[in-house]
């Protein structure tokens, strides 16, 4: 068999497969009912879908969920949440359950500032290209990329600023154009990058013409590291009012809560855990509203490590009786462009948020994250995570196993007074059957 191919993208959807499944599968038959079974039978539906990527052969299906009573500087939510992983949605529900009727969660938008950046290498006098930028070339780049920012101005976007750095002390000849934006309720990946290459053309346009040295341009292009787009949400209430369904006290609770963050602050391996669990209430929304989750894993991890040590993201303390939880966290999301007018289930995420602003957005999609470290480490410290996650990994178990049912309806019964393991369903199934 060839499992290598030219011209692999000219071919027509039909012959991608009947490629694909003859060359790399044991039964291509089945291999192909199981493509095709994920297909829409909406033609126009499916051919959106198609056209989204390159290569398309089917689609992959996630879990689109929702968790309610979510109360927001005072208004209530319910969040949409794309995720396959089991628990997710139910802790972040159970979450705000709890800080409903405490008050629920307070937001605040610090800044969305978004950067991006041309990296080019100069061979000249330093001084000569600083003087050159500061005097001369500065405001040609602002003019001659208006025909990109007329639009944004609009809005009340468009370039905040563009600094020439130096970095010629970490990299021979190395210098930025470090250029911050604002894109309102747009992501801004587009409208960055355009305005960026428009500085590299001017830049190297001017510089041949009036500065001494090679000026060669290496590329143009937005950062996901933005550290000046930020969101805080947090909660609090009085120690008292963290009663809990164990046996272990309010105080207790508390003080437990405030030492795991705590460690969660000092030690990478347990931050890093600590970090995932938040972004697993992150992503999940920000997949649902047609947001690039790679690009947030990426800057908030990045964040996580800006004093040089990978920490905790969240912080808690009791003051004058008061528990308080809290996080500061990089956003750069939208909620016009990319997927949010092209995908029928983003449009209705963000319809169901009462059609968020980028600003109302980041927030949400904040107070998801901080909810679900909230539901992480109330589980850590008092019964365990196990106990909450196996169970709701049962179904998964028990669909692997094919249960019909009425098994189903047995053994979750079961279970609710028994410890879910692998094994332990098995058994049970296997118990059933006999």
């Amino acid at each position: 068999m060839n499992k290598t191919i030219t011209g692999f993208s000219k071919l027509s959807k039909s012959e991608k497969i009947d490629w694909l499944v003859n060359n790399y599968f044991s039964d291509p038959q089945s291999a192909k009912i199981v493509i095709e079974q994920y297909w829409n039978s909406d033609k126009k539906l499916q051919q959106l879908h198609d056209e989204f990527i390159e290569n398309t052969i089917t689609n992959y299906y996630l879990p689109f969920g929702v968790a309610p009573n979510f109360l927001i500087n005072d208004k209530v939510y319910t969040i949409p949440m794309a995720i396959e992983e089991s628990s997710v949605v139910a802790a972040a529900s159970k979450a705000a359950k709890f800080w409903f009727d405490r008050g629920g969660f307070k937001t605040e938008v610090i800044s969305t500032e978004k950067i991006g950046q041309v990296h080019f290498t100069f061979d000249g006098n330093a001084e000569d290209l600083d003087i050159y930028f500061s005097h001369v070339i500065k405001q040609k780049f602002f003019d001659q990329s208006k025909h990109l920012t007329t639009n944004m101005e609009k809005r009340g976007g468009g370039i905040l600023e563009i600094e020439l750095r130096n970095k010629t002390d970490v990299l021979e000849n190395y210098y930025q154009l470090h250029a911050t934006f604002e894109t309102m309720d747009a992501m801004g990946a587009n409208f960055i990058n355009s305005c960026l290459e428009q500085f590299a053309k001017t830049l190297k346009q001017e510089a041949d013409k009036s500065l001494t040295g090679n000026l060669n341009i290496v590329m143009s292009i937005l950062s996901n590291y933005v550290p000046n787009c930020l969101v805080r949400a947090e909660v609090s209430c009085k120690v008292e009012q963290l009663t809990e369904d164990t046996n272990i006290s309010a105080q207790e609770f508390a003080e437990k809560f405030v030492q795991a963050v705590r460690i969660a602050e000092v030690e990478p391996y347990r931050a890093v855990t600590h970090n995932k669990g938040i972004m697993n209430g992150i992503d999940a929304v920000v997949l649902a509203t047609g947001n690039d989750f790679r690009a947030v894993e990426a800057g908030v991890h990045a964040y996580a490590s800006r004093d040089g040590k990978y920490s905790s993201l969240t912080h808690a303390k009791i003051e004058n009786n008061i528990f308080t939880f809290s996080m500061e966290i990089p956003l750069a999301l939208g909620t016009v462009g990319g997927l949010t007018k092209l995908h029928p289930l983003v449009k209705m995420a963000l319809e169901l948020l009462g059609e968020p602003s980028a600003k109302e957005l980041m927030e949400i999609v904040a107070v998801a994250g901080l909810a679900q470290n909230f539901g992480a480490l109330r589980s850590l410290t008092t019964t365990g995570i196990q106990e909450g996650h196996m169970k709701m990994h049962l179904m998964n178990i028990l669909n692997q196993f094919e249960a019909t049912p009425e098994e189903k309806v047995t053994l979750v019964e079961y279970f609710k007074t028994n410890t879910v393991t692998h094994s332990a369903v098995v058994s049970e199934i296997e118990k059933l059957r006999r």
